[in-house]
């Protein structure tokens, strides 16, 4: 079966890069510090500080293998391929609330780099996916757990 492929623009691939660098440099020495400790406080078999590090020491080498993976199918949008006529992947977005007139500025990115609180939403989200492929001028209507939100598309930006 072939493995999905990760969108990411430029930055989300070395942001990307740099997390995957710090495990693998930092944080694998500080658990292996934690567990060597442990182990000096003698039997392991009841040894709460020992567990505790080993969990930790799984979760890392599972999220280095994770962001290994990301990395491996990794599709970097080109920032000169992105598109001012219609909203595309990595195009920064101007949305008009048409019920509470509220301007919104979101980027579109893929979902191993979305951040909400950086107004970078994902392709996939609801928002993302309904002004894919949308012009400035459009309205577009986003189905949401709350209902159905109105959108007008105001500018698309690289």
């Amino acid at each position: 079966m072939a493995e999905k492929q990760t969108i990411l623009t430029l930055e989300g691939l070395k942001k990307l890069e740099q997390k995957l660098d710090y495990l693998k440099s930092v944080r694998r020495r500080e658990v292996a510090e934690r567990i060597k400790q442990a182990i000096e406080f003698g039997d392991i078999s009841e040894n709460s500080e020992y567990e505790d590090a080993k969990n930790e020491q799984a979760f890392i080498e599972g999220e280095i293998l994770t962001l290994e993976k990301t990395l491996r199918n990794a599709q970097v949008i080109d920032e000169g391929e992105i598109s001012t006529d219609v909203v595309t992947i990595g195009a920064t977005v101007l949305l008009k609330d048409l019920e509470f007139s509220d301007e919104l500025e979101y980027t579109i990115v893929g979902s191993a780099e979305a951040d909400p609180a950086e107004f970078k939403i994902s392709n996939e989200s609801p928002v993302g996916s309904a002004i894919l492929g949308q012009k400035v001028g459009s309205i577009v209507e986003v189905n949401v757990p709350a209902g159905i939100l109105k959108y007008e598309i105001l500018d698309i930006k690289r």
